[in-house]
């Protein structure tokens, strides 16, 4: 799948904007103890999951936010978090403020990262209910010179997201068969069009109630 950025130049990929703030200091705390953990283990010579210190870190933040913040519609909480700084300050977040929280602890690295979405099924076991998007993220290595996609929602029974950089092992497959479709944007900020609708409400049923289920295109 070819992807396209939504940047007019690719720094955007590294600012710091509304809901990517990894110049709140608990955000860069975060990123700078990774990166300290990967360095002090380098010096006493442990194994490293990947050689590309890159890799290594974008490994350790995606790990943390799929299985440290949790999905707020799988535990019940009812604060909507979109801020990268009050998704880990809550430690909770729909896909949408976990992606946003990704992002940021790999840019305060000084990692490209960008936003991307999905079509999918409300229902998975309903072929007929509703499209709605699904949020993910887009990071850039230069060992490799190209996008890849990593979706940190937080797994559960069905739903197994992996780090990989080999091939894409997300949280939900898209089913072209039922409409369900992977949009090939990169875009540095969230779209005006998802950030405009979870705006509108306060709780995280409101929001599961009324998700986003178009794109404007813009950010």
């Amino acid at each position: 799948m070819e992807f396209f950025t939504k940047a007019d130049n690719f720094e955007e990929y590294l600012e710091v904007s509304e809901y990517i703030n990894h110049n709140h200091i608990k955000v860069a705390y975060l990123s700078t103890y990774f990166m300290e953990t990967i360095m002090k283990d380098l010096n006493e010579g442990k194994e490293m999951t990947y050689p590309d210190p890159e890799m290594e870190f974008a490994l350790r933040a995606f790990t943390f936010v799929r299985d440290e913040i949790s999905h707020s519609n799988d535990v019940g909480r009812k604060e909507l978090c979109l801020r990268a700084s009050e998704v880990l300050d809550k430690r909770t977040g729909l896909c949408f403020g976990k992606s946003h929280l990704l992002c940021a602890l790999l840019r305060a690295a000084g990692i490209p990262a960008g936003l991307g979405y999905q079509y999918l099924r409300l229902d998975e076991n309903d072929e007929e209910s509703p499209l709605i998007l699904h949020g993910l993220n887009f990071v850039y290595f230069t060992s490799l010179g190209r996008w890849i996609r990593l979706d940190a929602r937080g797994n559960k029974p069905g739903v197994d997201a992996q780090f990989s950089v080999e091939e894409e092992k997300l949280a939900f497959p898209v089913r072209p068969g039922l409409g369900e479709t992977d949009l090939p944007f990169i875009f540095p900020r969230p779209d005006a069009g998802v950030i405009g609708k979870l705006r509108q409400y306060k709780t995280v049923q409101e929001a599961m109630a009324n998700l986003p289920d178009k794109i404007a295109g813009i950010c």
